[in-house]
Order: C-alpha cells, then structure tokens, then sequence
C-alpha cells in the first residue's frame, strides 16, 4: 500500500489525538484513519456528523490491550474526502470505501464495533467478504430496515425539511452545534468538544454529507436504503460469532429501538447504560469492556 500523509490537524486538535495518522486511497478517494496498538483488529465506525474523533476515549480505555483499533473518518466526514453531490452518499457506497480500508490495511478476524451509520455501514461492508469478521460491538445504531407503519424520528422529519433543513444543515452547522442535546449528560460535549466536531466541517464545501446523511435514512418503505439495510440484518443475524450490544438508553434518536437491534443479535450480551446518543463521549468504560469482553470470547 502507497503511504499518503495525512492532512496537516491544528494543534489544539492533535494534542488529543495520539494516534497513528494515515490516509488510505480507496478508488481515488482518500479515506483518513487513525490507528492505536498492535493485535487483534478492532474497526470502530463512526455516524453522522462525527468522526474519529469520537472515539478517543474508547481508545484511551483500551491503551495497552492487545488490540490494534483502526478509526476510519466515513467519506464527507472529519478528514476524508468530500464527495461531489450530496446526491452521491448511499449505504453502499459508504460501504465500498470501507471494504477498501479493511483490504488496504489487510484487517482479518476483525471485530466489528459501529455506532449510528457506522454499523449498518460496517455490515454491510463485512457481508461482502463475511469471513473478516470475527466479533461484532454495536452501540445505538440500525441493523435493518423499518417495519410497515414506522414514524421517522423528528430530526429526520426535520431534514427533509425544503429550504429549512438546508439553511439549518448547510449555513448554520446543525446538527454538530447540538450533539449535547443528544446525549444523556449534555455536560458530556462541552464547547471544546465542540469544536473538535465543528472543525472539519466548516464551510459550504465541506459540510455536504450531514444532510445527505441524515436523509440516507429511510421516510418511506421504498426508500433506496431499504434494501441495502436488509442485507445488512441477514448478514447480522446470521453471524455466530460473539457480540455484544451497548446501550445508551437516554438516546431521542435511537434509544427506542434497542429491542428491535437485540432480535437481530441472538445471544449479544447487552449492556444498558444512562447514557444518550454519543455513547462514547460518556460511556467509554462500558464501550471498552464489551470489545474486552468479546476479543476474550475470541481467544
């Protein structure tokens, strides 16, 4: 693999971020990664609008694990590449990019740890190549699509939204202004924190995919996700390897779907905390055990 420096970080930034930088080329888009300690792979996926940035602290809960944790930026986000149109971001491109990061770094019995799009866009890269993985984490997230009858979340309502939703998403930097409303302890994303989610995406250039993130989501049953989350729940509920689910119970996003995500992971221990959406801004500890906990089972 041809090394790529990684884009130049403010030293605010940096200063907290004591990783490995590299940037992997994946079909002439550079996908950015962090990476911490040697041993077993552990591939933590971020959603929407973060980045790797969100797991520091998982990976401070970890230093000197036997675990290599790779934290890739998804494509519009922190510090990959943007894409061209808003129009471009789907579950299966996303997960092509993230199929080329885990050939590109040669990441074999892996563990699989996803939060909000990152699981299911980490499903649906794995099921590509199924004997990759060899556990699987999920915290607040999707494994497959909604039931007939289903309400979108009033956010999502909210991004589809004309005219509105762009001024909020595009021109006022919504939702990264709000992440503390999300989470159980708003105390947890302070306004330094803040700013570390504000900074890649700054600018109308940059800012494109929360909004087209947002709306990847589905609002109707012919949604183009639709399909692309049902492979995702097959290929979850088929894996037999271990797992383990950990819940921030306090989430207005997705805190009510937590049942619906433990039929898709038959024998997952689950881990039920106060915390919101962001889990890993408030519940690192718990985060840290149950990859622990799993890369154990493994052996």
């Amino acid at each position: 693999m041809t090394a790529l420096p990684p884009p130049p970080l403010p030293a605010w930034l940096s200063e907290q971020l004591p990783f490995e930088r590299r940037v992997v080329d994946v079909d002439g888009r550079r996908i950015h990664v962090m990476e911490q300690g040697q041993g077993r792979p552990v591939l933590l996926l971020h959603g929407n609008p973060t980045w790797g940035f969100l797991w520091r602290k998982v990976a401070s809960a970890l230093s000197g694990a036997p675990l290599r944790l790779v934290m890739p930026d998804l494509l519009g986000l922190g510090y990959s590449d943007r894409l061209a149109s808003s129009a471009e971001h789907s579950i299966g491109l996303h997960s092509a990019a993230i199929s080329g990061v885990i050939e590109a770094l040669e990441l074999e019995d892996l563990i699989l740890v996803g939060q909000d799009w990152g699981g299911p866009i980490g499903l649906h890269a794995l099921s590509r190549t199924p004997g990759r993985m060899a556990g699987l984490v999920l915290l607040n997230t999707v494994v497959g699509p909604p039931k007939p009858g289903f309400k979108p979340t009033a956010f999502h309502r909210f991004s589809r939204l004309p005219v509105l939703s762009e001024l909020c998403f595009r021109l006022l930097g919504f939702p990264q202004r709000a992440l503390h409303v999300a989470q159980g302890d708003r105390g947890s994303i302070d306004r330094a924190t803040r700013r570390a989610y504000l900074h890649p995406l700054r600018g109308l250039r940059n800012n494109r995919a929360p909004l087209a993130l947002a709306r990847m989501v589905p609002d109707r049953l012919d949604h183009p996700s639709i399909p692309e989350l049902a492979r995702c729940q097959l290929f979850a509920e088929g894996f037999e390897g271990p797992k383990a689910l950990v819940w921030g119970e306090r989430d207005p996003v997705l805190g009510r779907l937590r049942r619906r995500v433990e039929r898709s992971l038959p024998g997952a221990e689950v881990t039920l905390t106060r915390g919101g959406h962001f889990l890993q801004e408030e519940e690192p500890e718990a985060i840290a055990a149950a990859i622990s906990k799993v890369s154990a089972r493994l052996g």
